[in-house]
C-alpha cells in the first residue's frame, strides 16, 4: 500500500533524474527561482533571456486582495 503511494515518484526520477532531483532541490531549501544568483546561473544554463516578468509584475495592477468575478 505505502509503495502504491511512492511508485509516480519514482517513475519520475528514472524517467528524468537530473531535473526531478533539480526540482527536490530547490523545493528542500526553499529556492526562488527568480532570485539571484539562482535566476543567473539558470539563464546561463538555458543560454535564454525569456520572460523575466514575475507574477507580481503581470496582470491589470490592482492585486490588493479578493476579487469578485460574475459568471452568466
Amino acid at each position: 500500500m505505502f509503495l502504491e503511494e511512492l511508485t509516480p515518484i519514482l517513475t519520475e526520477l528514472t524517467r528524468q533524474p537530473v531535473a526531478f532531483l533539480g526540482g527536490f532541490f530547490s523545493g528542500a531549501f526553499r529556492l526562488n527561482l527568480s532570485d539571484d544568483p539562482v535566476k543567473s546561473w539558470l539563464d546561463k544554463q538555458t543560454g535564454s533571456t525569456g520572460n523575466t516578468a514575475t507574477s507580481k509584475e503581470s496582470g491589470n495592477g490592482n492585486n490588493s486582495g479578493p476579487q469578485s468575478i460574475s459568471i452568466e
